[in-house]
């Protein structure tokens, strides 16, 4: 890419303010904290309800960026850059992503639908690409955001897209579709997913199909509801020899029609019929959504007139889509981010940026890269590009895996290179990785998920999966429910909710958290060890911990004289001045804090006092998620209001005000005062059934099948023979038991597992490293995947069940067990 910005004025209808119009810029930004942002880049100040990055740009221009679209140009920067000013800066992204696709000319694939998108592009750019150059879409980049950064990837060597589109709601496809102009459209499965964003599942259809409106092919799987859709559609708009390309199990007017469908030992044979032929075509997949998936490709490589054995010996090939970055803990205090089955230049910059923000404190930064294939560069130019990247972004240590990186190790300072992952893994104990933060980054055929396993830390088969964009997405969906300059302090006590403290705090870091919450000193000061730089408030410090939250610049909730005064001496002693602390008050909770009674003696204390400040004053709402004693919450809110303003009044300050918790946020917007306690609601969990929906689930808990076997009537299972057969029954048995936090109240057919998408009831009693469960009714074998909870079944389930809440539930969740992060 090399645009010239002169060009660019005319395009975002701008106002151009700055020295010179004759600037190239070969890379485009909408991240501020992204290392690759330089002179050459030009970026797009976006503004939202959550975030607005105008406020960054000073920051920007310190570090080397010149050039910048915006809506208005700070104060403090005027001058001292370049500046296209247009009057929505999304609009302008939108405007210029669909500059750029118009200045290249080669088909385009479009993919849109509820589920199954990335795993069809995936394997699209799989089965096409020994015929194709392909730019595509990165990981599962299909947003208003994400599609424009996927277009802006395309080169001059490119000549052939796939590039996905999502929705979540109304009048949103018709930005995509001015930028992606798809020439083939393909409709994936439509399912429940953004349901709540549209009235009915016709008017989903309706607003998918938008991205087709200019498109000669859609492929489709046939039926009733889209049909009719897509003659309203057609209707609507015209276009000269579309092609309405079908598929069905049932139809047979379709243009493909599945006459037979067998599944046996996790493969699938289909029997289809088109153009007056019949061909069997064997799929590596049983479960019915691969199935359809892989339709959808057959589908689309029938369109581009594949002979059948090309497509038979291609889709045999079709393999399981990794689409997300994990985090796991490696050997030797090392820190793994694995993303070993993807190799290519755009998906390199996104796990760069993740690196990034997932690094540990004071670690080196280490990459394992094998050969990148696709990129439409020659060799000489992308491995220049990469290597500049690698610069960019600090890394220290580059470990190159391949023939062709190998060629280009003189561009790849402090390198070590092997031809193959065999000699790589020959020499692993002489590369003495040893506090690290280590992305391993290669192509699906170098095999790196041995490295990955080589290099991870050993624990056993249970884990706790964190989903670090379900996160940011519950986190985004609270900062949407707030007033502009509401600040959001986000607790992450007790490990994080029991999904883990450090890795989520470096996220909450990376959206611009104000503050932090921990319980005690401890957490704060883990978190501060493992590099967090947030202002950490911890709410219950015991007395005994403040010389050490005084040395690690933690911020103390005060709730009693007696803790006041001691905190004060310790002050005193150490020569402190304005040192933040925050002041709870009992407005009803009765659990800690300054009651009406005790303001006098607050106030008394603390005025004329320089030693502290105080940085927010707070209380807690006992009843914000019960309906039946919303009066209650506002007495607290009203006695809150009355006892701060005296503070604030009798000590001539303007602390920060905050009693809104999860619930209170939803129930009382009017009390949100100058910032917000964000609790469980940050890790997917509601009180309101109706606000439930619009999260999203953060963990899951999942180990395997350690053994299966049948037992007769009459037999039982377990401790106290709890569980006696009443017939046959075969029985699964699961490495997880009450040590790693399964309630024992779980078992004898209470709680379930969910396995192969069923329910399997757990019988007998829970022990202290096992469970077993009846799968008699189950296809399915040792190591089989269980999840334990998730979205089947929930923790909001099992607490129900158990008569207990959803914290309990998390925060059970032993440390033992092994937490993986991934996006």
């Amino acid at each position: 890419m090399s645009i010239n910005l002169k060009s660019l004025i005319s395009v975002f209808n701008a106002d151009w303010i700055g020295s010179d119009t004759d600037i190239f810029v070969d890379h485009i930004s909408i991240d501020s904290r992204s290392l690759q942002n330089g002179a050459k880049t030009l970026f797009f100040a976006l503004s939202g309800a959550n975030n607005d990055a105008h406020l960054y740009i000073s920051e920007l221009i310190e570090k080397g960026v010149q050039n910048f679209v915006v809506q208005h140009i700070p104060e403090n920067v005027k001058g001292k850059a370049n500046f296209l000013v247009v009057r929505n800066t999304l609009k302008a992204f939108h405007e210029f992503a669909a500059y750029y696709r118009n200045l290249f000319n080669f088909p385009v694939i479009g993919l849109t639908g509820s589920n199954g998108k990335t795993i069809v592009k995936e394997w699209l750019n799989f089965l096409l690409s020994p015929d194709f150059n392909i730019i595509r879409s990165p990981k599962s980049y299909n947003s208003q955001v994400g599609v424009p950064l996927s277009v802006i990837a395309i080169n001059e060597k490119h000549n052939l897209g796939i590039f996905e589109a999502g929705i979540s709601t109304v009048k949103e496809m018709a930005n995509l579709e001015q930028i992606i102009k798809p020439n083939i459209g393909v409709l994936t499965n439509i399912g429940s997913a953004h349901d709540e964003g549209f009235q009915n599942t016709e008017q989903k259809i309706n607003e998918k199909l938008v991205l087709f409106k200019n498109t000669p092919v859609i492929i489709y799987q046939k039926n009733q509801l889209v049909d009719k859709c897509l003659t309203a559609f057609s209707v609507e708009n015209p276009l000269k020899d579309r092609k309405l390309f079908s598929w069905s199990f049932t139809d047979q007017s379709a243009a493909v029609f599945i006459l037979k469908k067998e599944t046996k030992n996790d493969t699938t044979t289909i029997q289809y019929q088109y153009n007056n032929e019949s061909f069997n075509l064997e799929i590596p997949f049983s479960d019915s959504a691969s199935v359809e998936n892989a339709i959808s490709c057959l589908l689309v490589m029938l369109h581009f007139k594949y002979d059948f054995a090309v497509i038979q010996n291609r889709v045999q090939m079709l393999y399981p889509v990794q689409m997300r970055l994990e985090v796991k803990n490696g050997i030797n205090n090392c820190s793994i981010i694995d993303d070993s089955y993807s190799s290519d230049f755009q998906s390199l910059k996104i796990a760069l940026d993740f690196l990034e923000s997932q690094k540990k404190k004071n670690a080196s930064k280490t990459i394992i890269l094998s050969d990148i294939f696709q990129s439409g560069f020659s060799n000489e130019e992308l491995y220049s590009k990469v290597a500049q990247l690698i610069a960019d972004n600090k890394i220290n240590r580059v470990i190159g895996i391949g023939p062709t990186i190998s060629a280009f190790a003189v561009k790849f300072p402090n390198s070590r290179m092997f031809l193959n992952t065999a000699s790589f893994i020959e020499a692993v104990d002489d590369l003495n990785f040893s506090n690290e933060t280590i992305l391993i980054k290669g192509a699906r055929s170098f095999q790196f998920e041995e490295i990955v396993s080589l290099l991870e830390e050993k624990t056993h088969e249970t884990v706790l999966e964190i989903n670090l964009d379900s996160i940011s997405h519950n986190l985004n969906y609270y900062k949407s429910k707030l007033a502009n300059d509401v600040k959001i302090m986000v607790m992450v006590k007790a490990f994080g909710y029991g999904n883990g403290g450090l890795e989520i705090a470096k996220l909450l870091e990376h959206h611009n958290t104000d503050y932090l919450g921990v319980a005690f000193a401890d957490e704060g000061i883990s978190l501060k060890n493992g590099g967090i730089k947030l202002p950490i408030m911890v709410l219950n410090p015991e007395s005994t911990s403040f010389p050490s939250i005084i040395q690690y610049q933690l911020e103390p909730e005060i709730y009693s004289i007696k803790g006041l005064n001691a905190f004060l001496k310790i002050a005193r002693e150490k020569n402190l001045k304005d040192y933040p602390i925050h002041i709870k008050l009992d407005t009803g909770m009765h659990r800690l804090g300054f009651e009406d009674n005790t303001i006098e003696e607050l106030i008394s204390t603390l005025r004329g006092n320089s030693t502290v400040r105080v940085q927010s004053i707070l209380s807690h709402l006992a009843t914000s998620d019960d309906p039946s004693h919303f009066e209650f919450v506002e007495e607290q809110i009203s006695l809150f209001e009355k006892l701060s303003s005296k503070l604030m009044s009798e000590l001539s300050i303007s602390p920060i005000r905050h009693i809104l918790n999860t619930s209170g946020i939803s129930n009382f917007p009017n009390a949100q005062y100058n910032m917000v306690r964000l609790g469980i609601g940050l890790y997917g969990v509601s009180n309101d059934p109706a606000e439930q929906k619009y999260l999203e689930n953060v963990g899951t808990l999942k180990s395997i099948i350690s053994q299966v076997r049948t037992i007769p009537s009459g037999d039982s299972v377990g401790y106290g023979r709890r569980f006696m057969a009443k017939k046959e029954t075969k029985i699964a048995t699961i490495p997880i038991g009450y040590a790693d936090g399964i309630s024992r109240l779980w078992g004898n057919q209470v709680g379930f597992v969910t396995i192969k998408n069923q329910k399997a009831y757990i019988v007998g009693s829970v022990c202290m490293d096992m469970l077993m469960v009846d799968v008699s009714h189950i296809e399915c074998k040792e190591g089989d995947s269980v999840i334990i909870f998730g979205e089947s079944p929930t923790v909001v389930e099992m607490a129900e069940a158990l008569k207990t809440i959803p914290y309990e539930i998390m925060t059970s969740i032993s440390q033992r067990v092994k937490r993986v992060f991934f996006r």
